[in-house]
C-alpha cells in the first residue's frame, strides 16, 4: 500500500515538473545554451584544471542545471501547494506527510538524473567530450548524490510564507551561488578575494568534485565535509520552520 502510494505520488510529481515551463527553461535550456555559447567563445581545446574546457564547462553546466531543479523548482512547488491548500487536503487522505516529503525528494532525484543524462549526451554527441566510462559514471553519480544539500535548501526556501517571495528569493539564491560558486566563470578568472568567497560556497564544493573527477582525480575530503555540513544546516532550519508554521 505504501509503495503504491509512493510510486503514484512520485509519478505525479515528475509529470507536474516536466510540464512546468520554468523548469524546462532554467534546468534544461539555459544550461545547454550557456554550454554551447561559452565553449564556442572560449574554444573547446583550452585546458583548465587539467582537462579540456569543453569537459570542464560540461560539468559546470550540468551542476548548474541540477541546482535549478533542486532549488527553484522544488521550492516553488512546495510554496504553491501550501498556498493552494494542497497540503491540508493531503491530511485527510491516507497519504502521510512523510511519504509526501519523500516523494518530493525521490521525484527530484529522478529529474536530476535525467538532467545529468541530457547534458552528458549533449557534451558527448555535439561537442566531442571524451572521458572513460568510469569518469562519466563517477561524475554522474557525484552530481546526482551531491544535489541532496541543495534539495534541502529548496525545501527550506519553500517554507517561506509568501509564494511570490519564494520565487524571487530562490532565483536570487540560485543565481548567486551559481556565479559565486564558479559555475559560470572558473575560479582562475576571479580575483583573490572572490576566490576565497568561492571556497565557502557549497556550489563551489559541488562543482569542484565534478571537475576533479572529470580530470581523473578523487573528490577532496574538504568538499565532501562542506556539503555534509551545509546539508545538515538546511535540514535543521527547514525542520524548525516547518514545526513553527504547524504550531501557528
Amino acid at each position: 500500500m505504501l509503495s503504491r502510494a509512493m510510486t503514484a505520488q512520485c509519478r505525479a510529481e515528475i509529470l507536474r515538473t516536466l510540464r512546468n515551463r520554468r523548469f524546462v527553461i532554467f534546468a534544461l535550456l539555459m544550461p545547454a545554451l550557456f554550454y554551447f555559447i561559452f565553449t564556442s567563445v572560449v574554444g573547446d581545446a583550452m585546458q583548465i584544471g587539467g582537462i579540456e574546457w569543453k569537459a570542464y564547462y560540461l560539468m559546470s553546466m550540468t551542476v548548474y542545471g541540477v541546482l535549478g531543479s533542486s532549488i527553484t523548482s522544488l521550492s516553488s512547488r512546495l510554496a504553491a501547494e501550501r498556498a493552494s491548500g494542497y497540503n491540508r487536503l493531503l491530511r485527510v487522505t491516507p497519504l502521510s506527510s512523510s511519504i509526501y516529503v519523500a516523494s518530493k525528494m525521490v521525484s527530484t532525484s529522478v529529474i536530476n538524473a535525467g538532467i545529468i543524462l541530457f547534458m552528458f549526451l549533449l557534451g558527448s554527441l555535439f561537442k566531442g567530450v571524451v572521458m572513460s566510462w568510469e569518469q562519466w559514471l563517477f561524475c554522474g553519480l557525484w552530481i546526482w548524490a551531491g544535489a541532496l544539500p541543495f534539495m534541502a535548501l529548496g525545501t527550506l526556501l519553500g517554507q517561506l510564507r509568501n509564494t511570490d517571495a519564494v520565487q524571487v528569493v530562490s532565483q536570487l539564491v540560485y543565481m548567486g551561488i551559481s556565479i559565486l560558486g564558479g559555475l559560470w566563470f572558473p575560479k582562475q578568472a576571479m580575483s583573490p578575494v572572490l576566490q576565497r568567497v568561492m571556497e565557502l560556497m557549497p556550489s563551489y564544493r559541488f562543482g569542484s568534485g565534478a571537475w576533479g573527477l572529470a580530470a581523473g582525480h578523487s573528490v577532496s575530503g574538504s568538499s565532501l565535509l562542506t556539503l555534509v555540513v551545509y546539508a545538515a544546516l538546511f535540514v535543521v532550519l527547514s525542520s524548525y520552520l516547518n514545526k513553527r508554521q504547524d504550531a501557528i
